[in-house]
């Protein structure tokens, strides 16, 4: 009767875990989609309490209510503006599970493992390893803890391809000779070490498909302790997760006319100069009161607002919400452009504005939102740099020809939220800001729309 239950409890998972990546295609069903995948791993949970194998519930118990107290302390207290660090720490979580899980049967079993499980406890270890790694680092360069920019030195690809092919080097040796401890544990050292190496020389701004990946990663690392295990919707979450993970990474690239092995190995960020200024030499920066933009607003016909990662770092959203919410009132048709690989995290921009209750039928992706900019009589970007960047069109001696933007430059006027005159995570100078139609608006992203708000109001 207990086995009958808990293969019960994981195939209506494993349904669960299918529906809910279903739901989470489209924005408007995506809550529906987390609560199904909620409830899934709930009864995944309960399945595997009932394995008969389980001796004491102690440590269970312990894991349980540590875990569930962290998970509630990151759901209240980590802002939805830091939801790229925070998944980051969960693909590490996850990860580091599921590595830890490997070596725990490993030294459970040793040379007494069977050359399938083997390989499939190798991968797993392997895998997870360099996930753990890779995903901490990139959690400490989008918190600011080490630089976003690209960390590069001579002969560092060649350095990381050899320490790679060890690592796989003593994984196969594993799997034909099982049960060497110290070869085993050298690959997993060398696996937590390739992690840090594969994520020091990719830039913040190519963040989008290094977290998209490293969770296809953490995927197929749980997929694997499936298989060691003998857990059935491990596997399938585990299968779910890293296909949908990689799917979503080759995506990203395409996003931004980019090939996967340009993203891990170009060092993106650290262009020369002669690449990176390109056509931003001519003209100057136009900067311009907030009295101005606020009278360019109220008496617009259609406003676009374009979002990048500076509305994330000045927690905007909710103000951009609120100026929009006003420019409506007026009569002013507002949308808003959203690119694919806007922000830190795929989807990022959708998150944020989601938060600040912005409709989705408002939202526009860069196919639809592109034709719309010549009769646009004001684009406001706000701490978006590359993905609005000509260069990407016009030059092709730019580390980013090619790739796909928001043509904001093709509007009557551009207003361009910024801090101060920095290039942004990328490194490259933007054409756009020294344009003739763009004015820059500088300071705080969150401060300057409130101001915008009120001046609006009395223009």
């Amino acid at each position: 009767m207990r086995t009958y239950f808990i293969e019960l409890s994981y195939l209506l998972a494993s349904i669960l875990f299918i529906l809910g990546l279903k739901g989470m295609s489209h924005p408007e069903t995506a809550k529906r989609g987390m609560h199904l995948a909620e409830f899934g791993m709930l009864m995944a949970i309960i399945g595997t309490l009932m394995h008969h194998e389980i001796i004491t519930f102690t440590w269970i118990i312990t894991g349980l209510v540590i875990g569930s107290l962290v998970g509630l302390a990151m759901g209240l207290w980590v802002p939805m503006t830091a939801m790229p660090q925070r998944t980051a720490l969960s693909h590490a979580f996850g990860a580091f599970a599921a590595a830890l899980v490997g070596i725990s049967e490993f030294y459970k079993d040793g040379g007494h493992l069977d050359r399938i499980t083997m390989g499939a406890l190798g991968f797993e270890v392997m895998l997870g390893a360099l996930t753990t790694t890779g995903s901490l680092l990139a959690f400490a360069k989008l918190q600011g803890l080490v630089r976003g920019t690209p960390v590069t030195y001579k002969g560092q690809n060649v350095f990381n391809m050899v320490l790679l092919t060890v690592t796989i080097g003593i994984f196969l040796y594993l799997i034909v000779m099982p049960g060497s401890m110290p070869l085993f544990f050298t690959m997993v050292g060398l696996a937590f070490i390739f992690g840090l190496l594969l994520v020091m020389p990719i830039g913040s701004a190519d963040m989008p498909v290094v977290m998209s990946l490293l969770n296809s990663y953490a995927g197929l690392a749980s997929a694997a302790t499936g298989f060691v295990l003998n857990n059935k919707v491990l596997i399938i979450a585990g299968t779910l997760d890293g296909f949908s993970g990689f799917i979503l990474s080759i995506l990203m690239c395409r996003a931004m006319n980019r090939s996967m092995t340009n993203v891990l190995f170009g060092a993106f960020g650290s262009a020369s100069p002669s690449a990176a200024i390109g056509g931003a030499q001519e003209g100057s920066m136009r900067e311009v009161s907030l009295e101005d933009v606020a009278t360019q607003l109220a008496y617009a016909n259609k406003v676009v607002f374009v979002p990048g990662y500076g509305l994330a770092t000045a927690q905007a959203q909710h103000a951009v919400r609120e100026l929009a919410d006003i420019l409506e009132k007026r009569g002013v048709t507002v949308k808003y452009g959203i690119h694919p690989v806007a922000g830190r995290m795929p989807g990022h921009m959708n998150v944020l504005l989601a938060e600040a209750n912005v409709p989705y039928s408002s939202l526009y992706e860069l196919e639809q939102i592109n034709p719309e900019f010549p009769t646009t009589d004001v684009a406001v970007v706000v701490g978006a740099n590359d993905v609005v960047n000509p260069d990407a069109r016009e030059n092709p001696s730019s580390p980013i020809a090619g790739m796909p933007i928001l043509d904001v430059d093709r509007s009557k006027s551009v207003i361009v939220l910024k801090r101060g005159q920095g290039k942004g995570f990328s490194g490259l100078e933007n054409p756009l800001f020294f344009k003739p139609v763009t004015g820059m608006l500088y300071g705080d992203a969150k401060d300057t729309l409130t101001r915008l708000v009120q001046a609006v109001q009395h223009a």
